[in-house]
């Protein structure tokens, strides 16, 4: 079962080598997706040894534009400043062997610690046990037939993540891997960390009363 990981960057220089080197592991083929980047972002992703393709900016397009050119049965989403835990391609693997497990996610762990990221990772943890919601820093992976079944990623502005989840489980299950993947902490400096949760569950609140996701999108960059 050959595996993509598919990572959307936008001037990424100083994370995308380290995403890279993380999903590199036999029968995975990496694949970065530039918006546009200004800074190094494609020659480091190179030299880590993914395949650069260019697309424009936006995180649903490019994901669309990294499924085109994947290759794999299996498509794994993974951000920039995110490690995939070594083992990871074995247990994606192992998930899949029950054919009604269409994808799944990993648990979240932040590169840093702290009794409020603490706090944050395990209302993660609850999020995606109680109502099945993993984020897109959890490392989504979907089986491309499932998703092709779907219509593709979803091109919407905001929260594509939380609507491939919503499509995934419609058909099948969802896998809630004990693997933690490890994700940089850097969104949650400017406003706090448990400022930044409140306002990224108050947006999915607004995702799931069918919000308007431009006006969430604008709401979020504020």
């Amino acid at each position: 079962m050959k595996l993509s990981v598919i990572i959307p960057t936008l001037d990424e220089a100083d994370q995308v080598a380290g995403a890279v080197s993380s999903a590199s592991a036999p029968g995975v083929e990496v694949i970065v997706v530039d918006g546009g980047s200004a800074d190094a972002t494609s020659s480091r992703a190179a030299a880590a040894g993914a395949r650069v393709v260019a697309a424009a900016p936006g995180r649903a397009r490019q994901l669309a534009r990294g499924i085109c050119e994947s290759r794999g049965e299996v498509l794994l989403f993974l951000h920039a400043d995110t490690r995939l835990p070594p083992g990871f391609a074995g247990a994606v693997r192992e998930a899949l062997r029950r054919p009604e497990t269409l994808g799944g996610a990993f648990r979240l762990r932040f590169d840093r610690r702290s009794p409020s990221l603490r706090l944050i990772e395990l209302g993660a943890r609850a999020r995606a046990a109680l109502f099945g919601l993993p984020y897109g820093d959890q490392a989504l992976f979907v089986r491309r037939a499932t998703l092709e079944a779907m219509g593709g990623i979803p091109q919407v502005p905001v929260m594509e993540d939380l609507d491939l989840v919503r499509a995934i489980r419609r058909r099948g299950r969802l896998a809630l891997l004990p693997l933690a993947v490890t994700t940089s902490a850097r969104r949650h400096r400017a406003h706090g960390p448990l400022r930044t949760a409140l306002r990224h569950n108050l947006a999915a609140l607004a995702w799931a009363l069918g919000a308007e996701r431009g006006r969430i999108a604008a709401w979020l960059r504020r």
